[in-house]
């Protein structure tokens, strides 16, 4: 997957993700942005990155955003593969 791609992939997992309070509120909360923030946010390839590591931490918030792209479960990892900190080993 090419960055352009796991950019627009992020912004759409945004986008999703503003469509619910609850999760809203837990990104933001967890990402230190508010929401005046998310529109200029969304152009910085590292906070775009957060937003798939936000994404990957919840299966059922994967499956729900992936089900409604129609995309493959394992599709926001390889995208988020392609932004920057993506290559960073993963511990657990």
């Amino acid at each position: 997957m090419n960055r352009d791609a796991a950019e627009a992939l992020s912004v759409s997992g945004l986008g999703w993700l503003a469509t619910d309070d609850e999760r809203l509120m837990a990104f933001l909360g967890a990402s230190g942005a508010g929401v005046e923030d998310l529109r200029v946010r969304a152009q910085d390839p590292d906070f775009l990155g957060f937003v798939l590591d936000f994404l990957l931490l919840d299966e059922a918030a994967l499956v729900a955003f992936c089900d409604r792209e129609g995309i493959a479960y394992d599709t926001p990892m390889r995208a988020r593969a392609a932004l920057p900190g993506g290559d960073l080993p993963h511990w657990t």
